[in-house]
């Protein structure tokens, strides 16, 4: 059974930094495409930041320049660090695992809510 288990997120003054991590279980992380994508009120998900295995990174327009996805492989854990966070930056971070660099893959975290302050 996949499971993906988020962490880390809260409130946060717009400006200031926040970091949310996903455990993942079993062989699904090793060998897979993770992402992480957001849901605000009232609008769709939304791809924030995608890693492949060998490490290669995309990221939203939105988030470039002030997020960063990354890995650990032996702790089976993928990160986002957020910098110089906007009140527009408050959503549900939502961990995805499998599918390409381009494309969600079918499994889904809960979900932790990270909130920006003006």
């Amino acid at each position: 059974q996949v499971q993906l288990v988020e962490s880390g997120g809260g409130l946060v003054q717009a400006g200031g930094s926040l970091s949310v991590s996903c455990v993942a279980s079993g062989s699904i992380f090793r060998t897979n495409t993770m992402g992480w994508y957001r849901q605000a009120p009232g609008k769709q998900r939304e791809l924030v930041a995608r890693i492949t295995t060998g490490n290669y990174t995309i990221y939203a327009d939105s988030v470039k320049g002030r997020f960063t996805i990354s890995r650990d492989n032996a702790k089976n854990t993928v990160y986002l660090q957020m910098n110089s966070l906007k009140f527009e930056d408050t959503a549900v971070y939502i961990c995805n695992a499998g599918g390409s660099i381009w494309f969600a893959g079918a499994y889904w975290g809960q979900g932790t809510q990270v909130t920006v302050s003006s």
